[in-house]
């Protein structure tokens, strides 16, 4: 084997937080745009100029959400079993929310009747708004624990029933963190618009970008003091040596205050994540209303990027905490596939993973340009 286990098991953590991170960036820009269409738009006309500037690539972009799910079922089997036995309510809140994405892109334009585009624009609003509130509440619980626990076959159990296990999760910190990754991505859908269209349309994203980009960088900070002196961290105790075979329930698991900040002290270096959070949200705010929005994309990319990262590396090395009984808590260390899974899966990725990226930059370069408002009132895209 090139890697020992260990490693295989950290490595598959910076993938799979990769390509949440490549998914927010990506298909976090079309929820963004969708988020803001019902209000940009103003006239018919430019709400189909908005739809136009994501048109060619949303269905491209959430290929990375489906990727992260698979890596996640075929890396962190437990992981996988545990979420989707409980968490049905939530998951297929975010998935009938999807459905109307590809329904409203295709079938608004179908019939000229102003209500029924209007119908299916905050249908478009709605299928965005949800996953983006949504993703940012399931974060915000992780911090808090989920309210299961493993029995000796490693099956998972919620407290309650499917619904009354839904509703303790829209609780004020993950509904904090639900709001700023709304804002988040509305700032990065703003800044797209900002980029690739004209304009009143062009005009109207500049100055969202004014508003949202703060509601995201407070956000940020008071959910990191929240967190720093209002929540319990969780941190092992004991376990089974790492570069071994080992069940979640090995391992002894307490609560401390301040304990989702021990890696920070650990590893200086992980306070790069939340500086570039800060950072990125302040350039892009800059950036936009100095009129640079391709710079100020690049830099919304980058915050985004840190304050997800800001979250992997505060749970790091949990990724679904137990605040039933923290022992079931599942970890990088215990919920993984065998050494001979993750190797194989190392080199299939280390082959696809640049003909992916490289076609999604040509598609990006081949479709590229300004969405614009022609005389016949139908938004093209320049080169085609």
């Amino acid at each position: 084997m090139l890697f020992d286990y260990e490693t295989l098991r950290v490595i598959w953590w910076i993938l799979i937080g990769a390509l949440l991170i490549g998914f927010a960036i990506a298909d976090g820009m079309d929820l963004g745009v969708g988020n803001l269409l019902p209000f940009l738009g103003k006239r018919d006309e430019e709400r189909q100029q908005i739809i136009a500037s994501i048109a060619p690539h949303w269905d491209g972009n959430q290929v990375w959400f489906i990727t992260a799910g698979g890596a996640i079922f075929a890396a962190w089997p437990l992981v996988y079993a545990a979420a989707f036995s409980g968490l049905y309510m939530a998951l297929l809140l975010v998935l009938f929310a999807l459905f109307f994405r590809p329904v409203g892109f295709d079938y608004r334009d179908k019939v000229e009747d102003p209500r029924w585009r209007t119908s299916w624009d905050w249908a478009l609003f709605g299928a965005s708004a949800v996953p983006s509130i949504v993703f940012g509440v399931a974060f915000g619980n992780l911090f808090l624990g989920l309210p299961f626990h493993l029995d000796e076959y490693m099956r998972s159990h919620y407290e309650g029933f499917l619904l009354t296990a839904f509703l303790p999760l829209l609780n004020p910190f993950a509904l904090l963190c639900g709001i700023i990754s709304f804002a988040m991505l509305s700032t990065h859908g703003a800044v797209w618009l900002q980029m690739r269209t004209d304009g009143a349309v062009q005009e109207r994203a500049r100055k969202t970008v004014r508003i949202l980009a703060p509601i995201t960088i407070i956000g940020f900070a008071v959910a990191g003091l929240w967190i720093a002196y209002g929540i319990d961290g969780f941190h092992i105790v004991s376990q089974q040596a790492l570069d071994s075979d080992s069940t979640p329930l090995e391992k002894v698991v307490e609560r401390a205050p301040g304990g989702w900040l021990a890696n920070y002290s650990l590893y200086p270096i992980t306070i790069a994540a939340p500086v570039i959070g800060f950072v990125g949200a302040i350039l892009t705010l800059l950036l936009s209303m100095l009129h640079r929005p391709g710079k100020a994309f690049l830099t919304s990319a980058l915050s985004v990027a840190g304050i997800i990262g800001t979250a992997g590396l505060s749970l790091f090395p949990f990724i679904m905490p137990s605040r039933t009984i923290p022992n079931s808590s599942l970890t990088i260390w215990d919920a993984t596939s065998s050494h001979l899974t993750l190797t194989i899966m190392f080199w299939v990725v280390l082959f696809f993973l640049p003909v992916v990226l490289g076609y999604t930059a040509w598609c990006y370069i081949r479709m590229w340009g300004k969405i614009r408002i022609p005389d016949d009132t139908h938004p093209k895209q320049s080169g085609y």
